[in-house]
């Protein structure tokens, strides 16, 4: 039964996204076995719509946003790209509860990089990092600033404006990971202005692993000179004058050699299928299942992670379980009757979306009260 999926803040589903998943393969798997000269004709076309449809989420202008494997790859191409001496003796600001593998990254680049990795902890007992505290550390020796605009373990929301303000009267690089809410809540790279944003594919957009992309402010374009290069770096890809290589003037720079395309292609009918999605009712539908679970957890006591306020959360709720329940064991137990959860440590997280039906709440509900109060 696919009613109590609470999987979008992991991998995301729609009606049908198997059989448009195989249906796209197919296509490739034809393009790509037949024997002529039509292969980079038809893919990459698909390849452009892909970042096309990423382009219209986050209201970027034509050659800004590209592909990349992961967050944490389009991260590393970034940092690499920055002139050399900008970060150097600066430091890198993050939260403790951004998503650690960007933090595992600016750990092994800091002392390469020249930079100190700065991290702003959790107050004692906190479940997000307080705005107040970040802020208080982004001071103006602050190189670049990475913001998490959603949680992945409170599903805690940074108010985006409030921060960006700040770090502009800081002079800092802005950059925000935008995963955890992408495609459920509206994001405008313009308003406010940020200098890059990263996101993957899946989650709220149902795509699949490896469609990562990277967004990159014009006003920072021609200053990042990216490490990792190749033909598909240039204006014109066909150039093969090994002494005459140039830049791409825009997002191109980025792209290096033959571009991987088959996890683009792969998720690209999810965000055909997002396209055509009335956004606004998928939202008022997350929040009224959302409502419920609320309401759940108070039922059953247990501590809430997520603010209730609607404008500092994203799309899910995330329950502490008690330590005298197992987190693994009671995923499990869920998962026995068809109930798609997970958890990080003792944190129940559920991310209701469009598979997410009422009575799937219920089945969740009835589940839940057996397990915790047997």
């Amino acid at each position: 039964m696919k009613d109590a999926y609470f999987l979008y803040h992991s991998i995301g589903m729609y009606p049908g996204k198997a059989r448009d998943i195989a249906a796209a393969m197919a296509e490739f798997a034809m393009v790509w076995g037949s024997a002529d000269d039509a292969q980079w004709g038809s893919i990459l076309p698909l390849r452009q719509r892909f970042l096309d449809r990423w382009r219209a989420i986050l209201n970027a202008a034509p050659g800004t946003v590209t592909s990349c494997e992961s967050v944490t790859q389009g991260f590393h191409s970034l940092l690499r790209s920055l002139p050399s001496g900008h970060l150097r003796g600066r430091s890198v600001l993050v939260a403790a509860d951004c998503f650690p593998s960007n933090h595992f990254l600016l750990q092994g680049m800091a002392e390469a990089r020249g930079f100190t990795l700065k991290t702003v902890p959790l107050r004692q007992g906190a479940a997000h990092v307080e705005e107040e505290d970040f802020l208080d550390a982004w001071t103006p020796e602050v190189g670049l600033a990475l913001l998490t605009w959603v949680s992945s373990t409170t599903s805690h929301r940074i108010d985006l404006r409030r921060m960006v303000g700040h770090g502009r009267r800081m002079g800092s690089l802005i950059g925000v990971d935008i995963t955890q809410a992408a495609g459920l809540l509206p994001f405008d790279v313009c308003a406010p202005e940020v200098d890059f944003a990263l996101s993957t594919s899946l989650k709220w957009m149902c795509g699949t692993p490896g469609a990562g992309v990277l967004y990159l402010s014009p006003r920072l374009m021609p200053h990042c000179e990216p490490e990792l290069r190749g033909w598909f770096s240039q204006p014109d890809p066909f150039n093969w004058d090994i002494a005459g290589f140039a830049f791409a003037p825009d997002i191109r720079r980025f792209d290096s050699g033959t571009p991987g395309c088959m996890a683009a292609l792969a998720s690209l009918p999810a965000l055909d299928w997002h396209a055509g999605q009335d956004h606004h009712r998928i939202l008022v539908h997350n929040r009224a299942v959302a409502a419920r679970l609320f309401d759940l957890a108070d039922e059953l006591s247990l501590p809430v992670l997520t603010p209730r306020l609607a404008e500092r959360r994203g799309g899910s709720v995330m329950l502490r379980l008690s330590d005298t329940r197992p987190a693994r064991e009671v995923v499990a137990a869920l998962r026995a009757q068809g109930i798609a959860t997970d958890h990080r440590g003792q944190t129940l997280r559920l991310s209701p979306g469009v598979l997410t039906t009422e009575t799937g709440v219920d089945r969740l509900q009835r589940a839940l009260r057996q397990i915790i109060r047997p």
